[in-house]
């Protein structure tokens, strides 16, 4: 292979390292911004008196944190 299509595989690597690190960043707010709403949610459903829907949603936020420091992880690794 050339050096050019060595630079171009690097490149192309560079660029989808970079893309990879913003993308990470941009999960983790994209998912912070629904676990706010959910919260809102979870008092709305509490209430009507839904408890048990409160507390899966609860549960669902706790997972997205869990998410959230599952990517933030991911990053340092980069």
């Amino acid at each position: 292979m050339s050096s050019q299509g060595l630079n171009a595989d690097s490149n192309e690597e560079n660029k989808d390292e970079k893309t990879l690190k913003v993308l990470l960043v941009h999960w983790v707010n994209h998912n912070k911004s629904h676990q706010e709403n959910f919260l809102k949610w979870v008092d709305k459903a509490e209430e009507m008196g839904k408890d048990k829907t409160a507390q899966f949603i609860k549960k669902a936020n706790e997972y997205i944190e869990k998410a959230n420091e599952m990517l933030l992880e991911a990053k340092k690794h980069m």
